[in-house]
C-alpha cells in the first residue's frame, strides 16, 4: 500500500499507541478527583502540557487540550465573537479557508455578524493590502490559516501578524492544523498570533485530541460549560491518554522534522516533475518555501477528481480530492474556486499528501501507475 493522504489523516506511531495503551492501563483515574489517583492523573496531564509548551516554545498555561481542529475552530472563532460582541460584529477571514473556520463564520453571519472574506490571488493567497483594507473600528477577530490544506500555500501570517501590531484590540486566529512539523512554527508563534489551533491526528497522534494556543492576556468565551476543566475554559474530562500520546507525537514529528522535510520536498518535486509533461494536467502547488512540502494538489482534464481517486485506489494508492473533509459531498475545490480556476479543471483536482514515512521509490511507483492510468484516460476523453 502507498498512502498519499496525510493531510486527511496520519498513522498513529508505534511509541504513540503504547503510550496511549499504557496511560489507558496504568494511569486511568479523573485528574478532577481528589485522591492519590487522580493526582496521579493530574500531574501527568501537566507534563504533557509542559512537554508541549516547552517543544514550541510556548507558556504551558497558554495550552488548552481540545477534541482536534474542527472543536478549536469552533471555539476560538465564535468565542471571540461573543466575547467581543459589545466592542463590535465585524469579523475577517479567507475565501480559502477549512469548512471548519468557514462553517463557523456562515453561523455568526446568519446569527447578525457582519463577515468579510477576503480574496486570493492565483496561488490561493491573500493580499496583506486587502487585509489592512477590510479592518474597520468594530472588527474584532482577523482568521487567517496557516496552510492551506488542498493546495499547500503558505499564507502570509508574519506580514498579517506585523500588520495587526497597528490594531492591538483585534483577536488574531491562525488554523494551524496543516503546519505543525512542515518548518513554519516560526511563523505560527510569532508575537502577534493570538490563537492558533492544532489536530492530533495530522501529525500520528490519535484521533479525538488536539490543543489550542491561546497567548496570556487573550479572552475568550467558554462554549463547553461544565466542571470548569481547563482553567474553567473548555469542561469535560480530560482524554488523558490522548494527550499524553499527542505530546510524544509532537515530540517524535519535531525531532525528525528538517529529514522529513527535505525528504517529502524530493518526493514532491519527483512527482512533480514527471506529471506536468502531459498535456492534460494542471498543477497548482509548488515546491517553494511559499508553499508546504507535502500537498501537491492536480488536475487531469476531462476527468472527475473521484475518477482519479478510485482508479489508483485499484492500484493500491490511495490520494484524495481536495479535500477529505468535504470529499464525500462531491463539492469542488472552494480554494480552486476563489482562485477563479475553471470548473471544468476544478472538479478534475486531486490532493497527494505527504508524511514522513513516505519514500522516493514509492513515489516512482506512483508515476508509473500515474502514466498506464493517464494513457487509460485519454482513450475515454
Amino acid at each position: 500500500m502507498i498512502y498519499f493522504d496525510n493531510s486527511a489523516t496520519t498513522k498513529v506511531l508505534p511509541e504513540v499507541l503504547d503510550t496511549y495503551n499504557k496511560v489507558s492501563q496504568q494511569v486511568w483515574g479523573n485528574p478532577s478527583s481528589l485522591h492519590n489517583f487522580g493526582e496521579q492523573a493530574f500531574n501527568l496531564l501537566e507534563q504533557s502540557r509542559k512537554q508541549i509548551a516547552d517543544l514550541l516554545n510556548v507558556h504551558p498555561d497558554e495550552i488548552y487540550f481540545t477534541s482536534g481542529g474542527t472543536e478549536g475552530d469552533n471555539w476560538v472563532i465564535k468565542g471571540t465573537a461573543i466575547e467581543k460582541r459589545a466592542f463590535g460584529k465585524h469579523l475577517i477571514t479567507t475565501s480559502v479557508e477549512h469548512a471548519a473556520v468557514k462553517n463557523s463564520f456562515e453561523q455568526l453571519r446568519q446569527l447578525g455578524y457582519d463577515v468579510t472574506y477576503l480574496p486570493v490571488d492565483d496561488e490561493g493567497r491573500i493580499s496583506i493590502d486587502d487585509l489592512k483594507a477590510a479592518i474597520r473600528p468594530e472588527t474584532t477577530l482577523v482568521s487567517i490559516m496557516a496552510v492551506n490544506n488542498e493546495i499547500g500555500t503558505i499564507q502570509p501570517i508574519k506580514e498579517a501578524a506585523e500588520l495587526l501590531k497597528q490594531y492591538p484590540k483585534i483577536h488574531f486566529h491562525v488554523d494551524a492544523v496543516q503546519g505543525l512539523g512542515k518548518g513554519i512554527q516560526d511563523q505560527i508563534f510569532n508575537d502577534r498570533t493570538d490563537f492558533a489551533v492544532f489536530s492530533g491526528h495530522k501529525f500520528h497522534a490519535p484521533r479525538g485530541t488536539g490543543f489550542i494556543y491561546a497567548r496570556r492576556g487573550r479572552r475568550i468565551a467558554p462554549l463547553m460549560n461544565g466542571g470548569g476543566q481547563e482553567k474553567n475554559q473548555r469542561s469535560g474530562t480530560e482524554n488523558l491518554p490522548g494527550i499524553t500520546a499527542m505530546s510524544k507525537a509532537i515530540r517524535l514529528v519535531l525531532g525528525t522534522e528538517p529529514a522529513a522535510i527535505d525528504k517529502e520536498r524530493q518526493i514532491k518535486q519527483l512527482i512533480m516533475d514527471h506529471i506536468s509533461q502531459f498535456d492534460k494536467v494542471t498543477i497548482f502547488s509548488k515546491n517553494d518555501a511559499t508553499f508546504a512540502p507535502h500537498i501537491l494538489c492536480f488536475a487531469i482534464k476531462g476527468v472527475r477528481g473521484e475518477t482519479i481517486v478510485h482508479a489508483f485506489e485499484k492500484h493500491d494508492i490511495y490520494i484524495s480530492t481536495t479535500s477529505a473533509c468535504s470529499s464525500k459531498d462531491h463539492d469542488e475545490s472552494g480554494t480552486l474556486n476563489a482562485m477563479r480556476v475553471p470548473d471544468d479543471i476544478a472538479t478534475s483536482a486531486v490532493r497527494i499528501s505527504l508524511g514522513d514515512h513516505n519514500t522516493l521509490d514509492e513515489a516512482k511507483q506512483f508515476v508509473k501507475v500515474f502514466d498506464q492510468l493517464y494513457e487509460e484516460f485519454d482513450k475515454l476523453s
